[in-house]
Order: C-alpha cells, then structure tokens, then sequence
C-alpha cells in the first residue's frame, strides 16, 4: 500500500465521526463516576452514618452512656446530650444544660424536629456528629452522622465494570393511569406504596425487558429500582439503583445501565434502602455500572 494512501486512511480512522462520540460518552460517564464518590465522601454522605435509632413515644435521652436510648459514641459526644420528646407523632429536642448543640449554625437549648417526611429534615450537630430525623411508615427514627467516621476516612473507591456503550440503551416509557402506586419492599421487612409514572421498556439481546418506575419528591428524572442475575455474585445482592431522564413528547428515553449505582445500604448498615419489586428483577446479568467490590456491607 503507497505510503501517503496508508497515511490518509490512518488520519480518517483517528478522525472518523464515532471516536470523538465514544470518547465524549466515556468521558461524560467517567465525570458522572467522579460526582457520584463526591457526594458519598462528602462531609454528610453515606460514609458519615453511623447510627439509627427508632423512637418511642415520650422521653427519648441522647448520649454517650450505655442506658440512653440513641446512644453515641463515646469522646465526642457527653454522657447526657439531651432528650427527645415524641408525642402524636411530633419530635422535640431538649438539650441538656451546658451542652452546646447548633441548628443552622445557631447555638439551640429546645428545638421542634422535622423528619425527613416532606423533604428537608431539621439537621442538629455537636461536635464532628449531626442528626436527623427520618420517617418510615409510621415510625420515627434518628438517623446520626460523624463526618469524621473511620468509614469515610479509609474509603478507596468503588469497583465498576467497564464503561461499554452498548449498555446505554434507547428505550421508550409507557404511562400507566394517573396515580397508579407500586408496592415497593425494603430492608426493613415492611412495603411502601409509591407512585409511579410508568415503565420503561428497552431490548437486550433482541428481547424486551421493562421496569416500573417510581417518582421522588423533588427529582426531575425516573427512579428504578431493579434486580439482575450478577446480584450477590459480581454486584450487590439487594439489587441498584438507577435514575432515567423523563420522556419527551416522542415516549422516548434512556436506560444507561452504565450508572447504574449500589444502593446507600452498601455502605451502612444504618440504611432503611428499597429493594426491588419482583416485576423488576430482571432475567438476565446486566454487567455494567457498579460492582460489589470489597468492604461493603
């Protein structure tokens, strides 16, 4: 083959309209990898909880010293925090005398709770610890962080498979009626009913596959929650999480399986996570998005 004949066909490989596409996709996956540790390492991610404690109606004391009903750890926290007073449903903090414990970087000594019902819960810190209120069905936990938490201090990445294009795969939604639920099990033995907008149906191998979808408050894309045949071998056994951009006016969108992602209970034992209902546990591996990988839980 002439030299120059040899050359140009070198330049149109290295120039052909495909490679700056793959290498835009991977790069945008690899970006959306870096975000996704930002956020589990930050100061208030998953790596930081360290506790979660249900509360009972009436006097619930906070503390380091064993008989407190949220017990937390001992040197950086007092013996004696305070107390949480849950009556009908409603939580309030009452600080121990000389304790110092802030709320929007105010200095509190009493202070109604919020839980994480409707949104943003009331957050309360002392020291390296903060604490929150959550709600799951009709009980009230308290959910404690420690931003420096051994966890997050001797974090060293998450394993993924490669990043293939193959997994990103055109799909198209099918709405179901309006506010149709989904029955949605977690970790906790109970069920949720949860809303959701539709399913979104995509093919693997020449056959079609669907999984419901679920609406989060505040979330401007689709929350699928799904099971595959790598679960409990090469990823988690609970199953992952994925997130899919809403259709267009055409019922178009994606499932990119490449950011499919281990659900918070992974890292903490402290999580309340959804696992996937069985009409989304898919027949087949999706060897794609995050792996096990070593310390998870």
């Amino acid at each position: 083959m002439p030299l120059l004949l040899s050359a140009l066909l070198l330049l149109t490989t290295a120039f052909s309209p495909a490679a700056p596409t793959e290498a835009a996709y991977r790069a945008k996956i690899e970006k959306w990898r870096s975000e996704r540790i930002q956020h589990l390492t930050a100061d208030d991610g998953w790596l930081t909880v360290i506790a979660l404690s249900w509360l009972e109606e009436g006097d619930n004391s906070m503390g380091a010293a064993p008989p407190n009903r949220i017990v937390l750890p001992a040197g950086k926290s007092p013996l004696e925090l305070g107390r949480i007073r849950l009556s009908g449903g409603k939580a309030h903090l009452e600080v121990a005398p000389g304790v110092e414990v802030t709320h929007d970087g105010r200095r509190v000594q009493s202070l109604d709770l919020a839980s994480d019902e409707a949104g943003k819960p009331t957050i309360v810190r002392h020291g390296t610890l903060s604490f929150y209120l959550i709600k799951r069905g009709e009980k009230l936990g308290v959910r404690v962080k420690d931003s420096a938490n051994t966890a997050r201090k001797s974090f060293h990445g998450i394993d993924s498979y490669p990043i293939r294009s193959e997994w990103r795969l055109d799909a198209r939604f099918e709405p179901y009626p309006p506010k149709k639920s989904v029955a949605i099990p977690n970790i906790l033995g109970t069920v949720s009913q949860e809303p959701s907008p539709g399913a979104v149906v995509f093919q693997v191998g020449g056959r079609e596959y669907r999984l419901d979808a679920v609406d989060e408050q505040g979330e401007d894309e689709m929350f699928l929650i799904f099971g595959d045949r790598t679960n409990g071998t090469e990823t988690y056994g609970a199953g992952r999480f994925l997130y899919a951009p809403r259709p267009g006016k055409d019922g178009k969108t994606v499932v990119d399986f490449n950011k499919a992602y281990n659900p918070p209970c992974a890292f903490t034992p402290f999580a309340t996570c959804p696992l996937p209902p069985p009409q989304n546990r898919l027949p087949i591996p999706i060897p794609a998005g995050e792996k096990m990988g070593s310390g998870l839980h």
